[in-house]
């Protein structure tokens, strides 16, 4: 399937379950504090998702003949990139930084979302990875607009990572999205400007730079999920949805 052009009906659609994202990762980063479990912050996910009637995208999640994804939400603490699985022994600790990243489908469309926060008072090298983080996504959104390509937005993020010195995932990517949670086109955190596809109003993508305190280099354990740096550093993730407008980017999950 190639790229999915949305009308106006549907991005409103897409906009809905981005409110529903919204919603859930607030009352989850309302959660982030010392002595939580990430499987309480898995429970209050699940909670928020059925009040509003949507409907989780991970849970039973199967790519690829990988173990079906077994939470809501995704939960990646310190060393952990993305895919952290919630559990019961996983407790919150002041000091620690928590990526917390979720998906829902309302309407039959998706949104999808994350942010890494602080666990209480952080480390001044964690405290600026979070800051640099959400600058490179907040660069790749500037990025977008119509007859802009991909690698504008991967030469955003991997010069503002470059700079500051910080590793940058390269085997994880962005993604288009819609009424799957996974459609074209890939959206690398590294790129070429005015290399790539060419941006088209009514696309619509996740943009996602993960970004290191080390190397580049990833690893997944053996549940077949959790990714962690390989060098055991640091790492943030930052997720939005956006969709392409003749006026530049409209984000729909923040």
């Amino acid at each position: 399937m190639g790229i999915v052009i949305k009308n106006t009906a549907e991005l409103e659609k897409m906009r809905q379950a981005g409110e529903v994202v919204r919603a859930v990762l607030d009352a989850v980063e309302a959660a982030c504090v010392p002595g939580t479990t990430t499987a309480e912050l898995d429970r209050i996910a699940a909670r928020e998702l059925a009040r509003r009637g949507a409907v989780s995208a991970y849970t039973g999640y199967r790519p690829g003949g990988v173990r079906a994804y077994p939470a809501v939400l995704c939960t990646s603490i310190n060393h952990v990139v993305v895919h952290g699985i919630p559990s019961r022994k996983h407790v919150l600790r002041e000091g620690d930084i928590i990526g917390i990243d979720f998906a829902c489908y309302k309407h039959g469309f998706c949104a999808d979302a994350a942010r890494t926060v602080a666990i209480g008072i952080i480390s001044a090298p964690a405290r600026d990875l979070l800051a640099a983080t959400r600058a490179c996504l907040a660069r790749a959104v500037s990025a977008c607009g119509p007859g802009s390509r991909l690698g504008d937005l991967g030469a955003a993020i991997s010069a503002h990572a470059g700079a500051g010195g910080y590793g940058l995932v390269r085997d994880f990517l962005g993604h288009g999205i819609g009424r799957r949670m996974h459609e074209e086109p890939a959206v690398p955190n590294v790129g070429t400007a005015g290399t790539g596809r060419r941006l088209k109003p009514g696309m619509t993508i996740a943009i996602e730079p993960m970004l290191t305190l080390g190397g580049s280099a990833v690893r997944i354990l053996d549940d077949q999920w959790t990714v962690v740096t390989d060098d055991g550093a640091l790492a943030a993730h930052c997720e939005h949805t956006v969709a392409i407008t003749d006026h530049g980017a409209d984000v729909l999950a923040a």
